[in-house]
């Protein structure tokens, strides 16, 4: 066998599919989880600075912040394995590789586990659809930050209407309502807007949006894809066991009959005569 034989025969058996999620699962959640964690450092930053002048105001809010980060840390791990648990069941599943490596073997552990991941990712798609429209949360807060400022930079000449413009963080549950102020205001809210710590905050809250919808595609993916690859072995096992229990009919008439097969119909000795 050429050099060329044996790379066409190893890329032949590289499960491509497997191998796109995998990538999009890992750089999803490399975006959401890195992106996320810094966000909400600068979150609590901001909600300091420019919301709140009592330190007890903030004090639960850094607390579900740092939660939410160890959270993170533990989403980081869990997918790093989950990624490297998908690329080997590709490898074990894949149709390339058994056209590759020669006959179709399948045991009842290996059904067993790749139904159990083909549930195990249902779940986690199902549940990571929650996270991602929770991750919309953030981005629709400073989607409405962002408007306001730009409606108080034309509207710059009527003072009067520019101090109505608020965003209070009170309403989004950040604060409690007893905060003082609690929101800012008119050309407050526009210099709030104009530093590099908003700008950055914004877009770290889309970088891991963005990361949430990858993860999510790549777990639909991997569903759609494992369920493909089921469905494609039950048909193996079924074309398997046809051509076994047509080999033993083949053989058991053999042995009924000497070795040698005949016609299973009577000679018509009346033409022969």
């Amino acid at each position: 066998m050429g050099c060329y034989e044996c790379c066409m025969r190893c890329l032949g058996g590289v499960p491509y599919c497997s191998l796109v999620a995998t990538l999009l699962c890992f750089s999803g959640i490399a975006l959401f989880c890195g992106c996320g964690h810094q966000a909400l450092t600068e979150t609590e930053r901001l909600i300091e600075t420019y919301f709140t002048r009592n330190q007890q105001d903030y004090t639960t809010l850094a607390y579900i912040i740092q939660y939410f980060q160890y959270i993170i840390y533990g989403l980081a791990s869990f997918f790093f394995l989950y990624c490297i648990m998908l690329l080997a069941e590709g490898f074990y599943t894949t149709s390339a590789a058994k056209q590759t490596f020669g006959e179709f073997r399948s045991t009842m552990c290996g059904r067993c586990l790749s139904s159990t991941f083909i549930v195990m990712t249902y779940v986690l798609a199902v549940l990571w659809l929650l996270v991602f429209a929770l991750s919309a949360l953030p981005v629709y807060f400073f989607y409405n930050m962002d408007a306001t400022c730009h409606t108080i930079d034309v509207l710059t000449e009527t003072p009067a209407s520019i101090n109505q413009l608020c965003v209070d963080a009170r309403q989004y549950g950040l604060l409690p309502w007893n905060a003082v102020p609690g929101k800012a205001c008119g050309m407050t809210l526009s210099t709030v807007c104009k530093t590099r710590e908003y700008r950055m905050t914004y877009d770290l809250y889309i970088a891991a949006f963005t990361g949430a919808g990858i993860t999510l595609l790549a777990l639909v993916h991997c569903f759609l894809h494992l369920a493909v690859n089921q469905v494609y072995l039950r048909k193996l096992r079924h074309r398997a066991k046809e051509e076994r229990r047509g080999y033993d009919l083949y053989g058991r008439l053999q042995r009924d009959r000497g070795g040698t097969l005949f016609s299973p119909y009577p000679a018509n000795t009346a033409d022969s005569s």
